[in-house]
């Protein structure tokens, strides 16, 4: 009895150890562990692209600049093929299925938040001339592409903004383009069939600077001071979505192209 008494303290220190010891390599990431520190693994390139994917869209990888080497491929087929229109659909799904929960107060303040680049609109045609993400974002020849104003609508955001309007959300578009590309955004929307939204905001001279997770947590939070409810919040980065006076629910949409801190 002595001994057992002796032992069972001494088991519960070591598995306290063991405990200590193994949970910071399960519940965090090192630098070295990144999207490109994962690139020598060797593993079949679409398995390794797909598991890359998935710890992009998760947010596990952190920040990144460029798409892996190997999976240029891979994020090519994935953006041109079913698999982006079909995952896109999925989130809109979902989006609408909570929408429909949500009790409506019919005073007009009951909203919704969209971001716009790859969340409405597809800058797809601009990424394809580029590389698909693998090369490093040159902000001049995208400001020249968004000038065009000829970026399509995703069509599956097309169809959640029109459904949303039909259930009498107000409809926020909530962009980090620039205060000086509003004509052009507000063309290209029009454009792309979007109409009837609230409000556009842009970034203004005071917003520079700001990562877009702090500047699009306050203009969240200006809104809420305005008396309007958050139900949803959709968006292609996390930065779109987390910070906060964040929405009841947010709804990622699948962007392997770049990340957005």
């Amino acid at each position: 009895m002595a001994s057992g008494q002796f032992l069972t303290p001494i088991f519960v220190f070591l598995l306290c150890l063991v405990s200590t010891t193994a949970s910071p390599s399960v519940i965090q990431i090192s630098r070295e562990n990144t999207v490109s520190g994962y690139s020598n693994l060797r593993i079949d390139d679409d398995l390794y692209c797909e598991s890359w994917r998935l710890s992009v869209e998760t947010n596990d990888a952190g920040y990144w600049s460029t798409i892996p080497a190997r999976c240029l491929q891979f994020v090519e087929d994935y953006m041109t093929g079913e698999r982006y229109p079909y995952d896109s659909e999925f989130v809109a799904r979902d989006s609408l299925a909570f929408a429909k929960t949500v009790e409506m107060a019919g005073d007009g303040r009951d909203s919704w938040i969209f971001d716009i680049d790859e969340t409405l609109l597809s800058n797809l045609p601009y990424y394809e001339a580029h590389g698909f993400g693998s090369e490093s974002f040159d902000e001049s020849s995208f400001d020249s592409w968004v000038d065009l104003a000829e970026a399509p609508a995703l069509p599956a955001s097309l169809s959640l903004y029109k459904d949303l309007k039909q259930l009498g959300f107000t409809l926020f578009l909530l962009t980090g383009r620039g205060e000086y590309q509003r004509n052009v955004t507000e063309k290209n929307l029009l454009y792309a069939e979007f109409t009837g939204w609230e409000r556009l905001i842009l970034r203004g001279p005071s917003d520079q600077g700001k990562p877009a997770i702090v500047y699009k947590s306050e203009k969240r939070t200006e809104l809420q001071d305005e008396g309007y409810r958050i139900h949803g919040s959709s968006g292609d980065q996390w930065s779109d979505l987390l910070g906060f006076a964040i929405a009841r629910r947010s709804f990622k949409l699948p962007n392997p192209m770049y990340y957005i801190a």
